[in-house]
């Protein structure tokens, strides 16, 4: 049974206008089609909300990245709004507003888990996104994008696969293409050891970029293990291509000193300067 709307407005930080719309938002075809076949009143699902909230939250992210990232090339920011409207992050946003407590479903959803499962979650973040849209308008909307999805919390969500808010969303692509323009060989990965339970196991992946270059680290899975090998890889390659493309600081010249002792500085200014007032005619 899910929770009461109420308090998934505190959550959001939105409190709507038309309460229908943040329902109709949580609403699942499951229970949609159980009210059309039923004696109740027919439901509206969350299908078209979905639709509309995928556009907004494509501008939005988009607006938003542009205005705090003047300096990035079109391919960087491409590669950020692609994590940033992934299933994998989406999947984060809805479980820290424990959207899944709120679904609306329908009664062989309900038996089968539809609260925990991934796709129904992300794409009621998308619905909500549309319903806060469509009651407060797109400064709404834009707090909402704003909060919860691009300065969403960054810790471990091995569930995902990968992190919840890393940069990239595939690290082994961008090491792969930062190599290349860097003129280095390609990635080379290798598995490590395995330790822990049979049920519980940590795996360690080393990835090589040349001879100069390696890195490793430790996953659940192998596949989360080279992952993050690639991120820790990745982040010290772009330290030393950023290192590359900042120009040398301006030596200043050299001015001429002048017969006798030298002459004080003036005093910086740290109070706003005197306003002079005119009397009203």
């Amino acid at each position: 049974m899910e929770a009461e709307l109420p308090s998934l407005e505190v959550r959001i930080g939105h409190r709507f206008a038309d309460p229908e719309l943040l329902h109709r938002a949580l609403t699942h075809s499951s229970l949609a089609n159980e009210s059309r076949a039923g004696s109740g009143s027919a439901m509206h699902d969350n299908e078209q909300l979905e639709f509309l909230g995928d556009s907004v939250l494509g501008f939005l992210v988009s607006e938003a990245l542009v205005l705090r990232n003047p300096g990035s090339t079109e391919g960087d920011l491409s590669r950020f709004k692609a994590h940033l409207v992934s299933a994998a992050h989406l999947h984060g946003v809805a479980r820290r507003l424990d959207l899944g407590s709120y679904l609306g479903l329908g009664r062989s959803e309900e038996m089968s888990g539809g609260r925990a499962k991934k796709t129904l979650l992300v794409d009621a973040v998308e619905a909500v996104i549309a319903a806060v849209y469509l009651d407060g308008g797109l400064e709404a909307a834009r707090g909402f994008v704003t909060t919860h999805v691009m300065d969403a919390p960054v810790y471990p969500d091995e569930d995902a696969g990968t992190d919840i808010q890393p940069a990239i969303t595939n690290f082994k692509s961008a090491l792969q293409e930062l190599a290349q323009s860097l003129h280095l060989p390609q990635p080379r990965y290798a598995i490590g050891r395995e330790r822990g339970p049979e049920h519980s196991k940590l795996f360690t992946v080393e990835v090589r970029v040349g001879k100069e270059w390696n890195g490793q680290a430790e996953g659940r899975t192998k596949k989360l293990a080279a992952q993050r090998a690639a991120r820790g890889l990745y982040d010290r390659l772009r330290a030393k291509q950023r290192a590359q493309e900042e120009p040398p600081p301006a030596e200043a010249p050299d001015s001429p000193q002048a017969d006798g002792p030298p002459r004080p500085e003036a005093e910086l200014s740290l109070s706003a300067p005197e306003a002079h007032t005119t009397p009203d005619d």
